[in-house]
């Protein structure tokens, strides 16, 4: 199973549906919010089931502002973030998504990418397709992927 993860689009969405067609066929698209309108656009180009939850920016919009789903055996709690300090760090979200029982955990808002895998969580961020703000300013996205034995494997890939 492949799953495309991105954040951060704010509307500009040249780079994800270049990425859509780089990395495809995908078998899911998760959006970590700051989507800015492009729901649907989103939704048609993906080809896919596809969950997104509203960002900061995201203020008429009526996607949910957090929502929990499976992929496999494991529970994903998306949420955008920014309610959670996660510019200051992640140990508050990461407190939260463990209270929560998940399994993993994705958001977006810092437009910098991570991978933080512990014993009982996966903590993951895409970064932004538009506006990355790591050094480099790469814009950036992760392929989630599930094995045969049902494993998880995650890569920062960027456009």
């Amino acid at each position: 199973m492949k799953i495309l993860i991105v954040s951060d689009t704010h509307g500009r969405n040249a780079n994800l549906l270049k990425v859509i067609e780089k990395v495809g066929p995908i078998d899911m698209l998760v959006h970590c919010g700051d989507i800015e309108g492009s729901e649907d656009l989103i939704t048609q180009a993906a080809g896919c089931p596809v969950h997104m939850v509203q960002g900061n920016n995201d203020f008429l919009s009526d996607m949910p502002k957090e929502t929990d789903f499976m992929i496999g055996q494991y529970k994903v709690w998306l949420t955008h973030g920014h309610h959670y300090y996660i510019y200051m760090n992640y140990e508050y979200i990461k407190r939260e998504a463990r209270d929560r029982e998940v399994d993993i955990v994705m958001c977006g808002h810092t437009h910098k990418p991570i991978i933080d895998r512990s014993n009982d969580l996966t903590l993951v961020n895409p970064g932004s397709l538009s506006y990355p703000r790591q050094e480099g300013r790469r814009p950036s996205y992760i392929i989630m992927e599930i094995d045969r034995e049902g494993e998880t494997h995650y890569t920062i890939n960027y456009v």
